[in-house]
């Protein structure tokens, strides 16, 4: 028997929450894992469709979990958000290839952000899985400091790509304070003409 029932309670980082079935006051547990070919991560306030199963306690579990109309539930300020980043990622990548084209920067710079964003897309992917699995969480203040030390290129492209911490207020404001810090930490050691000293120093 299908219910349908709205998400009180959701705890988006570690993958889990509680839905209220309509017309009863009557709670139950959810697990991400749960929900099927779902488009984006469930939020508190969503309508929602399941059965019911019991867990070895004999407690109701939500299974074959579907969003109540998908297509048109998705928030158009995280699509705004996301094409944001995209062209925001898009006029820093063209402004750090123009730079070693002209050679203001050395490719060593390059490599740094792209390796730092490899590290950070990686951590980003892991903390997922262990949040789709219940398995031990990355915390959040690594993510900021990988993106603060040049990863946040990466941190953006897994949020288009995984759909991971996208929908977090609290953590993009932090993670949009870490770029812009070290976006300005880039324009000062260019105007200072640390970069240039770097490519003297290395040969590249």
């Amino acid at each position: 028997m299908r219910y349908v029932g709205k998400i009180t309670t959701w705890k988006d980082d570690k993958g889990f929450g509680f839905i209220t079935i309509d017309g009863t006051k009557n709670r139950v547990f959810v697990h991400i894992n749960a929900f099927g070919n779902r488009a984006r991560r469930p939020t508190e306030g969503d309508t929602i469709t399941f059965e019911v199963t019991q867990d070895k306690q004999c407690r109701p579990n939500a299974t074959n979990v579907k969003l109540a109309n998908e297509k048109t539930k998705m928030n158009p300020k995280v699509n705004a958000s996301i094409s944001f980043s995209q062209i925001f990622a898009m006029i820093f990548s063209i402004v750090l290839l123009s730079l070693l084209t002209i050679g203001k920067i050395p490719l060593s710079v390059v490599g740094v952000y792209l390796i730092l964003g490899g590290i950070t897309f990686i951590a980003y992917a892991i903390d997922k899985a262990a949040a789709q699995n219940n398995k031990w969480r990355t915390k959040e203040s690594t993510l900021h400091v990988l993106s603060l030390l040049g990863g946040w290129l990466g941190a953006l492209l897994a949020q288009k790509k995984l759909r991971h911490k996208s929908q977090k207020k609290e953590f993009q404001t932090v993670l949009w304070i870490t770029i812009i810090l070290n976006c300005a930490a880039f324009g000062w050691l260019l105007k200072q003409g640390y970069f240039e000293s770097w490519k003297n120093m290395v040969g590249f």
